[in-house]
């Protein structure tokens, strides 16, 4: 099993170190800028490219069956789905192949509303909160528990 975190802008890196520690899961941090990561065995960072979608591009092409995607990027998680991958968004909630058509088309429709000159601002996604962060450990365990039952 394997862990890769999408992490620029990702608010619960240190919420995977602490489940990945509990059940022994290597994590791999993606950014294509520089983050300080625990100095720990099961814990490494990998820099990439500036070049758009680097970061998606590494992830997408070493997840599998296996492995676990932490990623607010819906792109990079319908990628990552059809290799296998469990993937989870920051605030808990697992992205899968029956859900994932729909939150392409919501985030089509956005970007083509934002893109309306007269349209006045939508903000953004909502605050990060408390309850968020609590559901995404619970995830990310139960996710972690799943997969170590189907690969015995």
């Amino acid at each position: 099993m394997h862990i890769y975190i999408d992490a620029d802008a990702c608010p619960v890196r240190e919420e995977t170190y602490k489940v990945a520690r509990r059940h022994n899961v290597p994590v791999t941090v993606v950014s294509n800028s520089f983050l300080r990561v625990p100095p720990e065995p099961l814990i490494k960072f990998i820099a990439v490219s500036d070049s758009f979608d680097a970061a998606d591009d590494y992830i997408a092409e070493r997840s599998d069956s296996v492995c676990v995607v932490i990623t607010s990027d819906i792109l990079l998680a319908e990628r990552c789905l059809k290799n296998g991958a469990s993937v989870l968004a920051s605030n808990g909630k697992p992205f899968t192949m029956d859900s994932i058509g729909g939150a392409i088309a919501t985030r089509a429709i956005m970007a083509d509303l934002r893109a309306g000159a007269d349209m006045p601002n939508l903000g953004g996604p909502p605050p990060f909160t408390h309850k968020d962060r609590s559901k995404y450990l619970e995830t990310l365990h139960v996710t972690l528990e799943r997969l170590k039952r189907v690969g015995k």
